[in-house]
């Protein structure tokens, strides 16, 4: 993938950062009058913002009663969901970091409506609720929560994490006496600050996103509970508003000093994300792998050479051009102008000597008759949100935008929202987009996709032991890999279709059903397609861009990652199922026994609800896979969600 011209951002406003580095800053901005502020402060100096979190209501770990103390929390966690939370502090002598990932670990799994005890994942919330039980399966077994990402707090400015290590949890001798200030402190090594230029309302949802119980999309736990009343707090800094949607906001709506110091600590943090993230695709290897890529590369190169009705004379914007071959392509169509825009300063650099030595960099004045003109190339450094303060270019005048802006899985770290965004900026009416379509594509895979055949026969050995190991780590993890064409087991569905020149930002997050039927052998007789079966081991998405005759009138041009067709660096993006689900063509009807998917009973159809979504962490992407069969005799048998996070 082309090196970004920028991409989504993500804004993770983590009050424990943004509070320690107001605290600093405070210091050095001197020449601010600060009297309306200082006047909140009482007496003894301690900010009202300090004693928010000592004052506000207490969201139960489970379900959403309120509580104005963490002993009272913790009773009815007791009483009503079986957490004895002093129990468990004193089995596992726990300190106060220890109960500080607790309960970090428990909102985690409550909002993936998992078990945190035993891991079980239920259909809603209220399954969880009636299945919730005593913690004996947690003797003699490693914490589930003895990770230091669970110092990461799940809930933003959540109350209880401030409060159970005192007099309010009991006077047991190791009880931790924690000064607020220094927790933060502390505890700001574990934030991530990302950005992005939506509401900061809409990433804390996506950080809690889980598959909806009614139907079509992935919603998030915050979103559903917003409308039944979770006293969540929804806020927005763009206006530097904090919106009271419950008990735990309480955050004054006069205090903008705060807020506006604030958005500075964050804006210096995302010129270092950006900084760092583009400098990462300073290296050579990686444009050396995507140059490699023939597929990919003659896909766009058919594309612009043989299409000169489309080319010639055309003013051209190559978004995230890394080395800048898709503009030099460009110029040899003969375009009169081809602006290459490139995030990365060291890649800008590279480029513009690529184009220098090849005869193509355009150099000159801007003095009418005096302009000095001896290419077509103008490399411009900087991301394209950002490009109107590092080089002026009228509105609407662009007539082709080209990109490779495609990652693993069509969407991951992918850099759509930009092209999107130059799209509306400055292509011509009736301009036209290189590529300006995508299609995301699903199917089922067989034991073949998997490890599983290697690891059964090791030099004569079985180790299929390891295989099963690997098999069952695969089922949380999607795995970026080639799928021999022969391995797919099942038919193709389209997952999603995208018109590059019409679809918004916000269609990159997609939910689609999909339904799966074995794959016809025809090499097998018809009887013999009946009888056989197979076992279907997950799914395997890949994706296809078009050229499309819309544009590309005299030849167009299909670049497509499938495993039916040469390889590409994209490879496929592996989804593998918790168990194997055993399919044959069959016929609907007659008498079966077992479970539905098993070789007693196998499927006749898989359905399956998949979500694509931007994650929390910056330019990542979170799965959702429901699945159900159908057996022979028309039974159904439904499987837990599996959530899948490329990062």
């Amino acid at each position: 993938m082309a090196t970004n011209g920028e991409g989504e951002n993500y804004l993770t406003m983590k009050s424990a950062v943004v509070k320690e580095d107001f605290d600093e800053e405070e210091e050095e901005e001197e020449d601010h009058n600060w009297e309306d502020w200082n006047a909140e402060n009482d007496e003894d100096g301690n900010d009202d913002c300090d004693d928010e979190f000592m004052n506000s209501e207490m969201l139960c770990l489970f379900c959403n009663s309120l509580f104005s103390s963490s002993s009272l929390l913790f009773e009815h966690c007791g009483s009503a969901h079986h957490f004895d939370f002093s129990a468990l502090k004193q089995v596992f002598n726990l300190d106060f970091y220890g109960c500080f990932k607790l309960i970090n670990y428990i909102r985690s799994q409550v909002v993936e409506n998992k078990c945190w005890c035993c891991g079980i994942t239920c259909k809603t919330k209220q399954d969880l609720l009636g299945h919730l039980h005593e913690a004996d399966v947690l003797k003699d077994k490693v914490l589930p929560w003895n990770d230091d990402k669970y110092l990461r707090p799940v809930m933003q400015e959540d109350p209880l994490l401030y409060s159970f290590g005192g007099d309010d949890v009991g006077e047991d001798e190791d009880c931790i006496s924690v000064d607020k200030k220094e927790l933060l402190r502390d505890l700001s090594s574990f934030e991530e600050i990302s950005i992005d230029d939506k509401d900061p309302i809409d990433q804390f949802r996506s950080e809690l996103r889980i598959t909806c119980d009614n139907g079509d999309a992935v919603a998030s736990a915050s979103e559903s509970d917003f409308d039944n009343g979770n006293p969540l707090e929804e806020f927005k800094v763009n206006e530097l508003v904090h919106a009271n949607k419950g008990a735990l906001s309480n955050r004054k709506v006069n205090d903008q000093k705060f807020n506006l110091s604030s958005a500075r600590v964050v804006s210096d943090k995302i010129k270092n994300i950006n900084e760092n993230y583009f400098g990462s695709y300073s290296s050579f290897g990686i444009h050396r792998e995507m140059i490699s890529d023939k597929v990919r590369t003659d896909a766009y190169r058919e594309a612009i050479l043989n299409n000169p009705s489309l080319m010639r004379d055309a003013v051209v914007m190559d978004v995230g051009c890394g080395t800048g071959i898709l503009s030099l392509f460009a110029a040899q169509a003969g375009s009169s102008k081809v602006i290459a825009v490139e995030a990365s300063s060291k890649m800008a650099s590279v480029a513009a000597q690529i184009a220098k030595d090849n005869g193509l960099l355009w150099s000159g004045s801007t003095n009418g008759a005096d302009s000095l003109q001896s290419g077509v190339i103008e490399i411009v450094q900087g991301m394209v949100e950002e490009l109107d303060t590092v080089q002026r270019i009228q509105p609407h005048s662009v007539d082709v935008i080209i990109s490779e802006w495609m990652g693993y899985c069509l969407l991951y770290e992918s850099m759509l929202s930009s092209v999107l965004l130059a799209r509306d900026k400055w292509l011509k009416p009736g301009g036209a987009l290189l590529p300006d379509t995508a299609t995301l594509f699903v199917a089922g895979f067989g034991k073949g996709g998997t490890s599983l055949p290697f690891w059964e026969n090791v030099y004569g050995f079985n180790m299929s032991c390891v295989g099963s190991e690997i098999d069952k780590d695969a089922a949380r993890i999607p795995i970026i890999d080639v799928i021999n064409g022969c391995d797919v087991v099942t038919s193709t569905a389209v997952l999603q279709a995208f018109d590059l020149m019409t679809m918004k930002s916000e269609e990159m997050d997609i939910t689609a059903q999909v339904e799966l039927e074995p794959k016809i052998d025809t090499h097998m007789t018809p009887s013999s397609q009946l009888e056989s079966k197979t076992s279907c081991h997950g799914l395997v998405l890949w994706f296809e861009t078009g050229f499309t005759s819309r544009f590309c009138k005299e030849m167009p041009t299909i670049l497509s990652t499938s495993p039916h067709t040469p390889k590409t660096h994209w490879s496929q993006t592996i989804l593998t199922f918790r168990e194997p689900v055993t399919i044959a063509l069959g016929k609907n009807g007659g008498e079966s026994s077992g479970a539905v998917g098993t070789d007693s009973c196998p499927a006749t159809k898989i359905y399956s609800r998949i979500s694509i979504v931007r994650a929390a962490k910056h330019r990542c992407i979170d799965i959702s896979m429901e699945l159900s069969a159908i057996g022979l005799d028309g039974r159904k048998r439904s499987w837990p969600a599996q959530l899948f996070s490329l990062t």
